[in-house]
């Protein structure tokens, strides 16, 4: 059961953000979940690495086209150690209702 502090502190945001009382809560806690994953991959790069992803993305504002052969190359490189696949395989994984086979989920195995 949650302490006083926080359903308190869960009722004042919930005043300040227009139409959160309308969102059911099994969204909420999926979106909280998906954030927390999407935390442990992005914990994966150093906060050199977050710092120039963000650059990158900046600088190509959603066009690879604008970013040379080097900076496309480094910020695929970046991605990647995120690995954007096994996020998705975990999101996926906590939402359904039914467990999901492996190779869904996280990719064919390598050998």
């Amino acid at each position: 059961m949650p302490s006083a502090f926080v359903t308190r502190t869960a009722g004042k945001v919930a005043d300040r953000v227009p139409g959160l009382r309308r969102v059911p809560v099994v969204q909420l806690l999926s979106a909280a979940e998906i954030a927390m994953l999407a935390r442990d991959h992005l914990q994966r790069l150093t906060p050199t690495e977050r710092r120039r992803v963000v650059a990158l993305v900046r600088i190509g504002r959603g066009r690879p086209g604008r970013l040379s052969d080097a900076q496309h190359h480094e910020l695929a490189e970046l991605v990647a150690k995120l690995a954007p696949r096994a996020l998705v395989g975990e999101a996926v994984s906590k939402l359904s209702p039914v467990p999901l086979p492996r190779r869904l989920t996280h990719g064919p195995r390598r050998r």
